[in-house]
């Protein structure tokens, strides 16, 4: 089946479900599962109208909205290949990703006209950039540039049509057609895209519903981007698979007043997010003396059921994906008697490969693999550490017009990641580090940048780091090297002897002797020898993760 058969089974057999809750206006509103499907065909008859094909590229380019929802189903229900692009691309990144997969209609926010001016130059197959929200200031921004509005269009097409589906009924797809190229965020280099069929989607989501168990009443609270393959298969699809809601939330900065209002059972979630929700309950708990005795004397679950009122009293489950989460955070929601789960997965296939049984967890490990997933460790050392690789039915076709950087890492139908990893004792995966990250010493001895990361962030006066392998002299293999900023919130509170704030020289001084008190506790040749301490946070991904290849070790430390 593909995601139109998905979708048009959730309209039929349960027409009146909601299936989209978001605020407008300051007003919650709904949107039903036969709405959907009906926002769905205006969109394919637009499309149509604008010369769209099976097969032909169109963007989408802009944040999360109801309007994403139906944008996605009218282009991949006709047949045509959604390519999502992250609204906090730099201009150039947009361009790159148009031009590489010949984007023919952009649906993209009034608000980011600025970024699309002059593209219709630059790019000879881009024919149309279709423009929403246009009302207010957002419309003297799209003024500069050629465009059709989403209101203007969707008056347009023939309502004849539209309200019966025609162009939607009459073309479409079949399972192994591409639904989507989605672009890799980019940590090693240039975005490349990943071609994902309808199939590949839609088994990974069977497959994580075999894993993780959703129900028909689940209502999933969106928080995380749409463009990010995460979000998108577990907030767009998976919800189609089950007929269940999910709830928008309005920004970041109202996810607890949202979710309050909207009571959800199950928040998708990145550590980010989550240690800083930690961190806010935690500060709340220390701040009253019989909040710290209830959470020192056993009785965390009674301050964690208030926690969960707070977020709608209802939720039952948390999945973190995306990137690695820290034991102590789990640990620490664990204690409060929420049930968070790590998972782990790649954009490369669709994404999800392995997850915690939320009945039988094991915090340091993302899971155990998915039903229809092979997962083995290739080539592994003595210690049993190798390159995870992967096969099924998720996995991707390979890249958009790149058969170079596809013959790397598909090999026999196996997808290699590029994580490193072992099987525990009871056939959990556990990830050690990336394979290009992996530094090895003179003496051959194979260092994981991620474990010493993990050691360094113990140290409260660290907001970040990266270890990252560097040659001296002519010597054979790699020694170590650190680069740390400073957590500047920590120092801000601290003074110096006269009451002064402290000197970038006495930061860079405690940062040092701290983390060298950290670090005690792993093995000498895993220690680093230069310690570099810069003030500016690293350039990273819109995912939030470090783009390694930005920096290299240039400073001796101390």
């Amino acid at each position: 089946m593909t995601i139109k058969d998905y979708l048009n089974q959730a309209a039929n057999e349960s027409p009146n479900v909601v299936a989209l809750k978001y605020k407008r206006d300051g007003d919650w509103r709904t949107t039903t599962y036969q709405e959907l499907r009906e926002r769905a065909w205006r969109v394919s008859e637009m499309l149509v109208e604008l010369g769209v094909r099976e097969g032909d590229r169109v963007s989408i380019y802009r944040e999360n909205s109801p309007e994403w929802f139906e944008i996605y189903h009218g282009i991949v229900g006709i047949g045509a290949i959604a390519v999502p692009v992250d609204a906090k691309l730099r201009e150039r990144e947009v361009r790159h990703i148009f031009r590489d997969c010949g984007v023919s209609v952009v649906f993209a926010s009034c608000r980011l006209a600025e970024t699309l001016e002059g593209m219709h130059e630059k790019l000879p197959e881009l024919r149309t950039l279709v423009m929403l929200d246009c009302v207010g200031k957002n419309q003297s921004l799209c003024n500069k540039i050629k465009h059709e509005t989403y209101e203007a269009l969707w008056q347009r097409v023939d309502a004849a049509a539209a309200s019966e589906g025609r162009a939607f009924d009459r073309m479409g797809p079949i399972d192994s057609s591409p639904a989507s190229f989605i672009y890799t965020s980019g940590t090693t280099g240039r975005q490349k895209g990943a071609v994902l069929t309808h199939h590949n989607f839609m088994s990974n989501v069977d497959s994580i519903d075999r894993s993780i168990h959703f129900a028909k009443d689940d209502n999933l609270v969106l928080i995380l981007p749409l463009h990010h393959s995460f979000a998108f298969t577990t907030s767009v699809l998976l919800p189609i698979y089950k007929h269940c809601q999910v709830t928008i939330v309005e920004s970041l900065k109202t996810i607890k007043a949202n979710m309050a209002e909207t009571s959800p059972t199950v928040m998708l979630a990145v550590p980010l997010l989550l240690e800083k929700m930690l961190s806010r309950v935690m500060d709340g708990i220390n701040s009253k003396a019989a909040a710290r005795s209830m959470y020192k004397f056993g009785l965390a679950k009674v301050i964690g059921k208030k926690v969960n009122e707070g977020l709608g009293g209802k939720l039952r489950l948390v999945v973190s994906g995306g990137a690695p989460i820290s034991p102590t955070t789990l640990r620490g929601w664990n204690k409060l008697g929420f049930c968070i789960v790590e998972g782990y997965g790649i954009t490369e296939t669709a994404p999800v490969l392995s997850v915690n049984p939320p009945e039988a967890p094991r915090v340091g490990t993302v899971g155990l693999p998915l039903h229809g997933v092979e997962v083995k460790i290739d080539q592994p050392n003595p210690e049993g550490i190798g390159e995870i690789i992967a096969k099924g039915d998720n996995v991707m076709q390979g890249y958009w017009n790149n058969p170079e950087e596809t013959g790397k890492v598909l090999v026999d139908g196996w997808y290699h990641t590029g994580d490193l990893g072992y099987f525990d004792e009871k056939g959990y995966l556990v990830i050690s580090g990336r394979k290009k990250s992996l530094i090895v010493n003179r003496e051959g001895k194979n260092i994981y940048p991620e474990e010493v990361e993990r050691q360094v962030l113990k140290s409260r006066y660290v907001l970040e780091c990266l270890v990252l392998g560097y040659q001296e002299g002519e010597e054979a293999g790699e020694r170590v090297g650190l680069i740390v900023v400073p957590n500047q919130e920590v120092f801000d509170s601290m003074k110096a002897a006269d009451g002064s704030s402290l000197s970038d020289e006495r930061m860079e001084e405690i940062v040092r002797e701290d983390v060298r008190a950290v670090l005690k506790d792993l093995s000498d040749y895993k220690r680093p020898r230069k310690i570099d301490v810069r003030f500016e946070e690293f350039e990273k991904t819109t995912t939030q993760k470090i783009k390694r290849y930005l920096y290299d070790i240039n400073t001796a430390g101390q």
